[in-house]
């Protein structure tokens, strides 16, 4: 199966309806991680369908969740993930994404050329360097952290409202019950990717009042 069909047959697995243009560019996406993988180990998932399973299809999972999010950032997004499809899957969403390792963020730079992401900004720095007038409406990451780690190390970037989304594999009782006070909980939604045979949720959170 070729990638454009794979990359159909998952989209409508999950109900995800995306423009030609945009699929012809997660596709092209997927090309140029393949191959500045092969040189720069940007991550360990080698194989291109597992590429497009694993890394894409597992990223746009969030998309419906992220619908009132306008200004998004990405943190220790390693090869663009999430940032870069979910960019390339919404054009009217800004995409920050931070990243601490200077090949890592050298390869965004690189791709959002490639692809003409207009809507995306790779940022190399430590996220809790980062300061910023206005604060983004989502914070999303993608195995980068314990949650607490992941709330204390990019919560000033949070704009009021603004709500932190951490994607996990199995449900993270344990981190939960470390998180920092004032922050809480608000949904966890449980994910399903085609292909992909393992946990995944989307762990929402929120300041509470007393952050």
């Amino acid at each position: 199966m070729s990638d454009i069909a794979s990359l159909a047959r998952g989209l409508a697995e999950m109900g995800i309806d995306l423009p030609e243009a945009a699929r012809e560019k997660l596709v092209a996406y997927a090309a140029l991680l393949s191959k500045w993988n092969k040189v720069y180990n940007l991550t360990a998932i080698r194989d291109g369908g597992q590429i497009m399973s694993h890394h894409l299809l597992d990223s746009l999972t969030v998309l419906p969740h992220l619908s009132g999010v306008k200004h998004l950032a990405d943190i220790g997004s390693g090869g663009g993930l999430p940032g870069i499809p979910l960019a390339i899957a919404r054009a009217d969403l800004a995409v920050t994404s931070i990243e601490t390792v200077n090949k890592k963020a050298s390869f965004q730079q690189q791709a959002r050329i490639e692809l003409q992401l207009k809507n995306f900004e790779p940022l190399c720095a430590r996220v809790e360097e980062v300061r910023r007038e206005t604060g983004f409406d989502g914070i999303i990451s993608r195995a980068f952290a314990e949650l607490a780690d992941f709330v204390r190390l990019s919560a000033h970037l949070l704009a009021p409202g603004g709500r932190l989304y951490a994607m996990k594999g199995v449900y993270p009782h344990e981190e939960i019950a470390r998180l920092p006070a004032g922050f809480a909980v608000v949904e966890a939604v449980q994910l399903a990717v085609p292909d992909v045979d393992a946990h995944r949720h989307l762990i929402i959170i929120e300041r509470n009042g007393n952050a």
